[in-house]
């Protein structure tokens, strides 16, 4: 990992969320990865390469994960890459939305930029329009309604790491 600000998203992380919930946040991955708690090691985050935005967004996800998903690799959801049928883009829709909301104000807070991703290229122009509309109304009702209680605390932490006030 050779990003400074990827660094610096994931040493907060791991301040924040280590010791607490006994996790680690890791970059260096093909593939971006949730590995649950064993009682052999801690749960594990793997973002892709060392790209603060993957960072930002594995990060959302376990924010806003559940107990019970904690305890499931991926969180339970099974990836499949684009392109996809419509119910199955719908479905990723439906699970990025929040999750990519959230990615956004995380985002804000150390100067990284946010970038909406469908994750498929092959998505009707209509459909990546109004999957863009909705993160957008998402990410402006978590301003007004506010975070998860993890994700806030991040926020709060990657805003003084990265001097956002």
């Amino acid at each position: 990992m050779t990003d400074a600000a990827a660094i610096r998203i994931a040493a907060t992380f791991n301040r924040l969320f280590g010791p607490s919930h006994r996790v680690t946040m890791v970059g260096g991955g093909a593939e971006p990865l949730y590995e649950p708690e064993t009682p052999a090691h801690p749960a594990r985050v793997v973002f892709t390469y060392d790209y603060p935005a993957s960072a930002l967004h594995e990060a959302a996800h376990w924010c806003i994960a559940g107990a019970a998903r904690r305890r499931l690799r991926d969180y339970g959801y099974s990836y499949a890459p684009g392109p996809r049928e419509s119910i199955a883009r719908g479905g990723f829709f439906a699970s990025e939305c929040d999750v990519q909301a959230v990615e956004a104000l995380l985002a804000e807070a150390c100067d990284v930029r946010f970038v909406i991703s469908a994750d498929d290229f092959a998505a009707p122009q209509a459909e990546l329009d109004d999957f863009e509309r909705r993160v957008r109304e998402r990410i402006e009702h978590r301003r007004v309604h506010g975070l998860p209680r993890r994700a806030e605390r991040l926020r709060a932490a990657l805003r003084a790491e990265f001097g956002r006030g």
